[in-house]
């Protein structure tokens, strides 16, 4: 399979969960029939009093959740992606291309395992002009954000890849925050992904002032703000024209997964 098949592939099956997404509104992971919301809304009195039990609400929730579901899964297809980028460029292993750590629980003696979507680790990079190419880039990077490099010694990046953020998700910024502070103690200079622009202003700001560099789905810039530079000039793979070359057929079926939505 060639590069270009593979990465299409990862994208479209994740595209195609969507199509199959139906509102739970509660009950577990299983969601339910138009015929098992109307059984459940209709048992229920109040519900049914005031008219919950009508086939537009369980379109509404269908559509609503569908949309989410879209936005989900087209982020969930773009860092595997880019981790597949990371292994054909750079020559790394699945396993080098993940980054986790480990912390300790509060409600258990169990510790949580904590994982980013990405890593480029110098000593795993087999392709020496990249290698080369990357550690001068990591150099930089650091200066752009302020690192001491007598403070930390940085061995690679890691990544939280994303393909939008417009929520001021409190509890999300602050599980980042704490990715940051773990991903400079192993060495690691911690890299937002964003693959589109849509970041709202103040979550961006904050992310920046705790140390992680941020790029965004802008074609124009550096390769130190912007994804689709870095992807070429840093990683050597052209994001940019593969989405550009494949858009029609994403297009499309971002389409059908709308229609089975909304009709």
């Amino acid at each position: 399979m060639t590069r270009d098949a593979k990465y299409l592939s990862t994208i479209r099956d994740a595209i195609r969960v969507c199509g199959k997404y139906q509102p739970k509104f509660g009950q577990g992971k299983t969601g339910l029939t138009l015929k098992k919301f109307q059984e459940l809304y209709q048992s229920d009195p109040f519900y049914h009093w005031f008219g919950l039990d009508s086939p537009k609400l369980y379109a509404a929730h269908k559509a609503a959740g569908g949309i989410t579901s879209i936005y989900r899964q087209i982020g969930i297809g773009m860092e595997k992606v880019f981790r597949l980028i990371l292994q054909d460029s750079l020559k790394q292993t699945e396993e080098e291309s993940n980054w986790s750590y480990t912390v300790p629980s509060t409600d258990s003696d169990k510790p949580r395992k904590l994982k980013l979507d990405g890593r480029i680790a110098l000593s795993s990079i087999r392709v020496a002009p990249r290698k080369t190419i990357i550690r001068d880039w990591l150099n930089q990077a650091s200066k752009r954000i302020g690192i001491n490099k007598s403070v930390v010694s940085l061995q690679g990046v890691v990544f939280e890849c994303r393909q939008g953020y417009k929520s001021k998700d409190a509890k999300r910024q602050n599980a980042d925050v704490a990715n940051a502070s773990s991903a400079y103690l192993n060495g690691y200079l911690p890299c937002v992904m964003m693959f589109s622009q849509q970041i709202d202003s103040d979550v961006a700001d904050r992310y920046v002032r705790a140390r992680w560099l941020l790029l965004k789905g802008t074609l124009v810039g550096t390769a130190f703000d912007s994804t689709y530079i870095f992807c070429r000039e840093i990683v050597g793979f052209d994001l940019e024209k593969f989405l550009t070359r494949h858009a029609d057929t994403i297009r499309n079926d971002i389409s059908k997964v709308l229609h089975a939505l909304l009709k």
